[in-house]
């Protein structure tokens, strides 16, 4: 009797000792739980995806690939196999499972270490979101005491829902729907029970159970998995057959860019880091540019063509590398080509036969051949001035083993032997209506360069900034017809050294109108100018434009663009040309969301010839009483107008006289008389540009070496950027109706003799109509002697 008395005070004490104990750890624990109340605002760390304006995936920033889902939106079977292979009992019990916690005890007490944890999907939970991975004893009270709240606050489809959504399934990706995309290339309701039962096994160990790098342990994990689920009648004696016998289908599905533009992926990341600083990259925000996929397609198209153009030009500079040839071996070539990388639409291949007129090659996807018509411009570079002979069989130009760049021209279905470029190009193409952004590139390519010369490389912009002069000039007095002399000038400069500025070519043409000395690009006559208008009143003037005051060199080598500018800060002034004359801001993002919500939405300048004037924005208190809404809901900023229309459209007049008659021919091969553009070379031709539009679309080129140097004496802004801008124009306005600008009132058109400017009587032989600013107009004085016309000089150019 005593005895049995002994027993059960002890067995009384020890249970009073173990409440007492649990009851002191939780008092000494609690205080320091995180609320779980937390856990229904989480944020699951979700990277920034970046989209077109058509929702092509562009970029992602940020280590976890993640794509949460709502439990509500999970296939059950998904949901049974990580119950199957984690916690069989998690829809019955209330946080705590006492048999996997009896077991983790035991072990405990065995080993002296906690080995399995015996932790449900509710404690893991409570782990991942709360706590450390420290295998400690208080941890794993503080992981019993948050299950148990958590299973008093949230549902059990709440609790499973954050579990899969947060746990770390290897190769970066986040969450089961990530996992889907990462393993399988598919949304996680296009998986089959083989493929759930693979993912759910990954939780255990990702880098052991993981079906790319150990395929034979994930799938004995899986088939437990499976086992499990029949079991616990999850899925039927047939479906587990079915699954079992499924081979492993699993392989790396990197993310899958749609559309590339890196450089503006770049730009919008610098962008949101500046906004929203790291937790731009973990907070899940989603950035829709303004950018259109068709148009950057055709943007880089047009670089990558127009710059291997200018290589072959200046010739072959050889092979990338030379691999034996008498150490033939394939697979070894192979492995080359692999670690060789693909550059713009350069593809790696090596030479494997050379033919008497063609070459056989191995490639990355098998093998090809190259013809003789892909391999005859390939003469020897020697300088920037100089090719060697021209070749005339394969031999001169490949050898067994070379490892080659080949690309497909536009629209053609053969390879063309090519190398990497050491020249480089940018271009930026923008909506003139609100200055958004609809392509831009910013090198022949990211990998290789991430240097972006569009937004990044001033340079100096040559002819491309007369129109600016010009249009001072023609607010300031100056017409078109105004005539002034073509002639040599010597200027000492601030250094003692004689300035002699000269045309292209070297020649002199005499009293020229301005209209003329504008669309042939005449440098004398530019000086001349800015030097009878002044230098202060153009750079106040021209500043109207967005260009910054401190780029623009005070003296009269402003007239030849001494000055240097990014391609976007000159297609912005552009931009003010093809729209009547307003300053609209360049901007490429149009909307930022945060998960789902609207967290900013772009409120750009935008022209609007409706509304009352703008006052100048910087003379305004609060910028937000400008703000206007547009007839679609959307706010916006008037574009201060900064340039008289009626100059606005004499200027368009003289930059479509450009393409029809100047130094922007080429650009006839578009079969449009809409289009305005002027191009731009500086000194020894270092930089060539052309900068054209019309009132859909202004659109900037740049072409040029990274490291200043001539280009070669043969290329201009009409040879190097030109045939670029001329490739993008044609599929940016194909089906589209000619757009030309409006002509304003306040205009009157006065026939005038071509050689002197002055107005002649009509049935002049010879003479031409010039449009001018009405108060401006000259008048025919009969007393004035009047020279005479040469009729054929005059046919060259016609009456608009």
């Amino acid at each position: 009797m005593t005895l049995i008395r002994f027993f059960i005070w002890t067995t009384f004490l020890l249970i009073c000792g173990t409440f007492l104990i649990l009851a002191g750890v939780y008092l000494y624990l609690s205080p320091a739980l995180p609320s779980v109340e937390s856990l229904r605002d989480i944020n699951l760390q979700t990277p920034l995806r970046i989209y077109s304006s058509d929702n092509k995936l562009i970029g992602e920033f940020g280590e976890q690939r993640r794509a949460p889902i709502a439990f509500e939106d999970t296939p059950k079977q998904m949901i049974n196999a990580f119950v199957a292979a984690e916690d069989n009992r998690f829809f019955s019990h209330n946080g705590v499972d006492p048999k996997g916690l009896g077991r983790a005890v035991a072990q405990l007490l065995k080993s002296g270490a906690i080995q399995s944890g015996g932790s449900t999907i509710t404690m893991q939970v409570a782990r991942n979101f709360f706590l450390s991975r420290e295998r400690v004893f208080s941890r794993k009270f503080n992981e019993i005491l948050l299950a148990l709240q958590i299973e008093k606050e949230l549902s059990k489809g709440d609790i499973i829902e954050l579990y899969m959504n947060k746990i770390y399934l290897g190769n970066r990706a986040y969450g089961i729907a990530a996992a889907a995309k990462v393993y399988y290339g598919k949304p996680i309701d296009q998986l089959s029970l083989a493929q759930f039962a693979m993912i759910a096994g990954l939780p255990k160990a990702p880098s052991a159970y993981n079906p790319i790098v150990n395929p034979e342990r994930a799938l004995e994990r899986r088939n437990w998995i499976l086992g499990r689920m029949h079991f616990l009648s999850f899925i039927s004696q047939d479906e587990y057959d079915a699954a079992v016998a499924e081979p492993i289908t699993a392989s790396y599905h990197g993310l899958k860019i749609e559309l590339k533009a890196p450089y503006l992926a770049e730009m919008v990341r610098q962008d949101m880091v500046e906004r929203f600083g790291s937790h731009a990259y973990t907070d899940g925000y989603t950035v829709y540019t303004t950018v259109s996929s068709k148009l950057q397609n055709s943007a880089q198209e047009a670089i990558h063509l127009g710059l291997l153009e200018y290589e072959q030009r200046h010739g072959y500079r050889g092979p990338e590398k030379q691999l034996p040839p008498t150490e033939y071996d394939e697979e070894a070539w192979q492995k080359e080509l692999k670690q060789t990388s693909t550059v713009g639409n350069l593809e790696p291949a090596i030479v494997t036969h050379v033919g008497s007129d063609s070459i056989d090659v191995m490639m990355k996807h098998g093998p090809a051949s190259v013809s003789w018509e892909g391999l005859k411009w390939a003469r020897r570079y020697r300088n920037v001035n100089s090719l060697g002979s021209q070749p005339k069989s394969p031999a001169e130009v490949v050898n067994v083993g070379d490892l080659i760049r080949l690309f497909k021209p536009s629209g053609k279905d053969i390879y063309e032997l090519g190398h990497i470029p050491k020249v480089q190009g940018a271009l930026v193409s923008l909506n003139p209506t609100d200055g958004a952004v609809i392509a831009v590139v910013g090198g022949f390519d990211y990998s290789h360069s991430k240097f972006n010369r569009a937004a990044q490389a001033a340079r100096q912009v040559g002819s491309n900034f007369k129109p600016f002069i010009y249009s001072a000039g023609l607010e300031n007095g100056f017409t078109a017809a105004t005539t002034i002399n073509d002639a040599p000038i010597v200027m000492p400069d601030a250094n003692l050294k004689v300035w002699r500025p000269e045309n292209a070519g070297g020649k002199f043409f005499g009293p020229t109108r301005l209209r003329k000395a504008l669309y042939l690009s005449r440098n004398l006559v530019s000086i001349r100018l800015l030097q009878a208008m002044g230098v202060d009143k153009a750079i106040n003037y021209v500043t109207r434009f967005g260009f910054d005051e401190k780029k623009l060199v005070p003296n009269l080598s402003l007239a030849l663009g001494a000055a240097e500018f990014t391609p976007m800060e000159l297609a912005t002034g552009y931009a003010a040309l093809a729209n009547g004359g307003y300053q609209v801001k360049p901007y490429f993002i149009s909307r930022i969301d945060h998960l789902d919500e609207t967290v900013y939405q772009a409120t750009p300048y935008k022209v609007c010839k409706t509304c009352p004037p703008s006052p100048d924005p910087s003379k305004v208190a609060d910028e937000a009483e400008l703000l206007l809404t547009d007839d679609d809901g959307s706010s916006f900023y008037p574009a201060q107008q900064v340039m008289d229309p009626r100059v606005n459209y004499i200027m368009y007049t003289i930059l479509q006289d450009v393409i029809k008659h100047g130094t922007g021919r080429r650009a006839l091969a578009l079969k449009r008389s809409d289009l305005g553009g002027k191009t731009g070379t500086t000194n020894d031709q270092k930089d060539a540009w052309f900068s054209g539009f019309n009132a859909d679309i202004a659109t900037s080129v740049w072409v040029g070496f990274d490291q200043p140097k001539t280009l070669g004496r043969r290329e201009y802004g009409g040879t190097a950027a030109l045939p670029v801008w001329i490739r993008f124009m044609t599929e940016a306005l194909a089906d589209k109706p000619e757009h030309p600008l409006p002509q304003p009132d306040g205009l009157v058109r006065v026939r005038i003799d071509p050689e002197t400017g002055m107005a002649v009587a009509a049935g002049t032989p010879g003479a031409m109509f010039e449009i001018f600013l009405k108060e401006n107009a000259p008048e025919y004085d009969p007393s004035v002697a009047m020279p005479s016309i040469n009729d054929d000089a005059l046919k060259t150019e016609e009456i608009f």
